[in-house]
């Protein structure tokens, strides 16, 4: 069938994004699900950081790729092995699909798929299909989903279905931002209720890290170089707010610290700004040059524990229905998180405006 999606072109663009455009709205073509695989007509999409670090190349990934991963949609046919869902019901994509039977995957969302991964990295879906073409030329898939699009084909482990009473754009960033975020400060960090636990970064991961850290009882410290995003973490529930200036100058402390900034110098603080005995967590995704300094003596003498987590060390089939409770419950209000809706059409401003960290997610949404 015919599709239009946001398709990357080339890595490492110069800014603004606005104006070399490396992301192109085209038109493709998308094969039919396979045995495991089901067809999904997109509702909402989240602009991610992990969009952004293709985009400016600190991730690099086969190009040309159609992007995008955070996203929600409804199940429009479903492949002949699929039998636990059907047309018509919402779900809501995750970025890394689990194939449940490798050793990754038996470690309760520590670790990765073995499986998963290597799609992931190939552009391809879980079992190995390339279903996305424009002409002659054949497109990579982004992390099993390529979500920035009217429809996508992804594998039933790639997926986790909702109920219609959650909305597609809630949906959606339950998948990336809340499920890893959320992760970091559940099933990383683990605080317990009444300990303080500090987010560096207020992006979309960060500000649900925020939420849900909130939402657990906990006594959450926000920091961020943004003004705006500081207020917005205090709206959010937080009871304290500082820039990482104010941190060390203050020496500001907490029992654990999840680190959202994916730079060397956030690591850096997010260690120093620990309490003895506490983790710290670290789910930013620096580019890989990147490096940090750290004192091995302090982790020791001080029994630390630092800990990476890599899509909130979920199981989101697990996971993801948990935050919908909570949400139901009224204690998430993941909607606050929504910067702006946009059109597919403006998805490079998107990055511009990601990049400067202007936007904590910004939502496409495809009747637009």
């Amino acid at each position: 069938m015919q599709i239009t999606g946001a398709v990357l072109e080339t890595i490492g663009a110069q800014r603004p994004y606005a104006e070399s455009r490396p992301i192109r709205v085209t038109e493709l073509e998308l094969g039919e699900p396979g045995p495991t695989e089901l067809l999904v007509r997109m509702e909402a999409a989240g602009v991610c950081h992990s969009d952004l670090s293709v985009v400016d190349g600190n991730r690099v990934r086969p190009v040309p790729m159609l992007l995008g991963h955070e996203a929600a949609g409804i199940v429009e046919a479903v492949g002949a092995e699929v039998s636990d869902l059907e047309p018509g019901q919402r779900v809501v994509m995750t970025f890394l699909p689990r194939c449940g039977e490798c050793a990754g995957c038996a470690t309760d969302g520590q670790l990765p798929c073995q499986p998963g991964t290597i799609a992931n990295n190939a552009g391809e879906l879980l079992h190995g299909s390339r279903l996305l073409q424009r002409g002659e030329e054949s497109v990579h898939h982004h992390l099993g989903v390529s979500g920035f699009a009217t429809h996508a084909v992804v594998d039933r482990a790639s997926v986790v279905p909702v109920g219609d009473d959650v909305p597609a754009e809630v949906a959606a960033v339950l998948g990336c931002a809340v499920l890893t975020g959320g992760g970091a400060v559940r099933n990383a960090a683990r605080a317990a209720e009444g300990q303080s636990l500090m987010v560096i970064g207020l992006g979309g991961v960060g500000m649900a890290a925020v939420l849900i850290a909130v939402a657990e009882g906990l006594e959450v410290i926000a920091v961020d170089t943004v003004a705006e995003k500081l207020e917005q973490a205090r709206r959010l529930g937080a009871t304290a707010a500082y820039t990482p200036d104010e941190v060390g100058e203050q020496q500001v402390r907490a029992d654990h610290v999840v680190e959202c900034a994916g730079n060397a110098r956030a690591f850096e603080l997010a260690v120093t700004a620990t309490r003895p005995g506490g983790r710290t967590v670290t789910v930013g995704l620096p580019a890989a040059s990147a490096r940090a300094e750290i004192s091995p003596l302090q982790l020791t003498a001080e029994a630390r524990t630092l800990i990476g987590s890599y899509l909130g060390s979920a199981v989101p089939s697990r996971d993801i229905p948990h935050y919908v409770e909570l949400w139901r419950a009224g204690r998430l209000p993941v909607e606050e998180l929504i910067s702006s809706r946009i059109p597919l059409s403006r998805i490079n401003e998107a990055m511009d405006q990601l990049a400067d960290g202007r936007a904590v997610r910004q939502i496409i949404q495809f009747d637009r």
